[in-house]
């Protein structure tokens, strides 16, 4: 607003104001003053003979306190202005499967809405809010007093409109003149393949009605998904143990894999070990982002040795071992190789 960087007409007059109200705002005196007894607080020669000369020959020095002090005409405007509706939010219970593969969903919540009998006007169909009689449609109620600093104005809101300046002789019988009614509302979730439990979809426009006939807010739906019996997820990737007896691992063959997409046909070589891994590209989560983008299916052999042998059995595998070669032979010839759990899972992971 300085006039050597402001090239309006007005930019002197203007700059003058902002520091006439900064001059009251920083001077705890003038400010109490002004507090207590408005624009006419700080005039004539109450503060030390300076000679204030007030604001009428302002026209935008109130608008510059207004702003400060929360005048009353500006908190009337608020109270009968349209009003954002709160935003709301709902828990969505999902399964697994359902999860990563898209579903829809019907879910029921309450919310308040625009009454359909006065369409938010509060009044009875047919009848029109009236300009109260006690402020003349002002919402302000003014009282003038003469002091010692000269005359003052205070100002308040009407106690009987509440200062919206007008007052509803016809209540609506439907929402009782508050212009909303709470109702309950069901609608059906889309839930896009790929969603992650913590995950939450905003649906624009579905929240509470706003006051005075003010746009809808929005609806939040958070998502708790179910943990899969058969997977563990990291990320687009699923995880798959497949458990296999020792003779399995050993002789090897052709294993049936359930993914997504159904059961899966994955053959195993001889000699597999436990914690090897085979990858099954694209047979993981599809991107909530991008469907044609999917993460792959990894299975992770777990060979059981069991711990109860009949004796058929123990003398079998006695016999199995005097043939087979000396363990520490074979020693970090295995899937694992020798290394942590953690390196071979980040290596699953690529």
């Amino acid at each position: 607003h300085h006039p050597d960087r402001n090239r309006a007409a007005d930019a002197d007059t203007r700059f003058k104001e902002i520091n006439e109200a900064y001059e009251v705002l920083r001077d705890p005196e003038k400010r109490a003053a002004y507090d207590r007894y408005g624009h006419a607080g700080v005039n004539g020669d109450a503060f030390g003979g300076r000679g204030f000369e007030g604001f009428s020959g302002f026209s935008g020095f109130g608008d510059i306190f207004d702003a400060f002090f929360d005048g009353a005409g500006g908190a009337r405007s608020r109270r009968t202005a349209q009003q954002r509706g709160s935003d709301l939010a709902v828990d969505l219970d999902l399964t697994f499967e359902e999860a990563v593969q898209g579903t829809q969903k019907e879910i029921s919540f309450n919310r308040y809405e625009i009454c359909t009998a006065c369409r938010g006007s509060g009044a009875e169909p047919g009848s029109q809010p009236e300009a109260c009689p006690t402020c003349k449609g002002t919402g302000e109620i003014r009282r003038s007093q003469q002091s010692l600093f000269g005359q003052y104005v205070n100002v308040s809101p009407c106690s009987r409109c509440r200062g919206e300046g007008r007052i509803i002789t016809r209540p609506c019988k439907e929402c009782r003149s508050a212009g909303r009614i709470r109702r309950v509302r069901a609608i059906n979730v889309t839930v896009p393949g790929g969603i992650d439990d913590g995950n939450r979809v905003r649906m624009g426009g579905e929240g509470e009605a706003g006051a005075n006939n003010g746009p809808p807010g929005d609806l939040y739906i958070n998502l708790n998904v179910a943990p899969s019996k058969v997977f563990e997820r990291e990320g687009l990737h699923l995880f798959y143990r497949l458990p296999l007896n020792i003779a399995e691992a050993a002789l090897g063959g052709d294993v049936t894999i359930p993914t997504l997409d159904g059961d899966h046909q994955l053959h195993l070589p001889p000699g597999v070990q436990s914690g090897q891994t085979f990858r099954l590209r694209g047979k993981g989560v599809p991107d909530v982002r991008d469907a044609r983008r999917r993460g792959d299916l990894v299975v992770v052999v777990a060979v059981l040795v069991p711990d109860r042998l009949t004796e058929e059995q123990r003398t079998l595998l006695e016999e199995l071992a005097t043939t087979l070669p000396d363990a520490s032979e074979m020693d970090g010839k295995d899937g694992v190789g020798g290394k942590g759990i953690l390196d071979w899972l980040k290596g699953a992971l690529g």
